[in-house]
């Protein structure tokens, strides 16, 4: 019988990190959990162990190094030596560039991407000398393109798929056996758009179409598993990252005409609603992993799947492709 799995995942008390949990849980796996809510993260070792697996909940800030270190050590004290690290944590202010506290810029960004860069270095640690090991980046197709209201995150995100690049060079130059793999994602169906610093009139929403927590865990499981360098999540983050490529000018007046309004519901927002910015808001509810779109969100990508079966896709496309040809063929025949 072969060893349990070991998994680490930050920011999994609740959203996309706590889908990861159920996802790695389902099928056996020691889940480390690490965020700071202790609420959260007593809710998901709950879960873990009521979907088979072996749960250890630790809290810590990922934005500081030494709390990272401790929980990296505690967790491989527990169950055994880390297979994968998963770097999911994250906060953000909602706002114009302008209204946002230097503060309040500096806290965001320390949690999103240095809270994926000390999950790396300490993950690293441990790989390096063993020669095995798979480091998960959960990006977004925000790492690629940038839009309003969003820029603490959205350079975040940036300065992550940065760092992976820089990272992914040095372990192929050193012939490790370590991966690390990034996996982009779209607009998800999680609380931070009910935690998250915002200083806008409305409540914040994800950027349509929005999809489910577990859409997004389905995929870092499989990119946990096998080596692919990046994997995009839903169509809309490929056309996102496609798009900016091809015409980043007219993504950007796009973005600028749709995209404030299109990050904001109808309902007011006065900005007394607890903010997880500085502490965390320390609860839990019934969907964890949920946020307050589920009837607009989907549960599944056809896209993520495609990309996952790039191989039965592509033979899929090529049959359809003799097909046409060979109906164009016959009718040609028989004109």
């Amino acid at each position: 019988m072969a060893e349990r799995e070991v998994v680490a995942i930050t920011g999994a008390s609740g959203g996309v990190g706590r889908a990861i949990a159920r996802e790695f849980a389902k099928r056996g796996a020691a889940v480390g959990l690490i965020a700071r809510g202790q609420a959260g993260l007593d809710a998901a070792a709950r879960e873990v162990s009521e979907l088979g697996g072996t749960p250890y909940a630790h809290p810590a800030d990922v934005a500081e190094f030494d709390q990272l270190q401790a929980a990296a050590s505690a967790i491989e004290e527990r169950l055994g030596p880390i297979d994968i690290w998963i770097n999911n944590a994250m906060t953000t202010v909602f706002a114009f560039f302008d209204d946002v506290e230097p503060r309040e810029y500096e806290r965001a960004t320390r949690v999103t991407y240095l809270g994926a860069v000390w999950g790396t270095k300490v993950a690293l640690e441990r790989m390096l000398p063993r020669d095995r090991g798979t480091i998960v980046q959960v990006g977004s197709a925000l790492a690629y393109r940038g839009i309003p209201l969003q820029a603490p995150y959205c350079g975040a995100k940036h300065a992550m798929k940065g760092m992976f690049e820089s990272v992914r060079c040095e372990l192929r130059n050193r012939g490790s056996s370590v991966h690390m793999t990034m996996v982009q994602l779209p607009g998800m169906n999680t609380p931070q758009f009910d935690h998250c610093e915002s200083k806008m009139p409305r409540h914040p929403m994800p950027v349509p179409p929005i999809f489910q927590p577990e859409v997004a865990a389905r995929a870092v499981y499989w990119a946990a598993h096998n080596r692919r360098r990046e994997l995009y999540v839903g169509f809309p983050t490929v056309y996102t990252i496609i798009g900016n490529k091809l015409a980043p000018w007219l993504a950007e007046r796009y973005l600028a005409k749709t995209a404030v309004d299109g990050q904001q519901t109808k309902e007011p927002f006065d900005g007394t609603a607890a903010a997880n910015l500085f502490a965390p808001v320390d609860e839990d509810h019934d969907e964890g992993a949920h946020g307050g779109f589920d009837d607009q969100a989907h549960q599944r990508s056809p896209q993520a799947w495609l990309s996952r079966h790039r191989l039965a896709s592509g033979l899929a496309a090529a049959s359809l492709a003799v097909g046409a040809a060979g109906g164009a063929w016959l009718a040609s025949r028989s004109a």
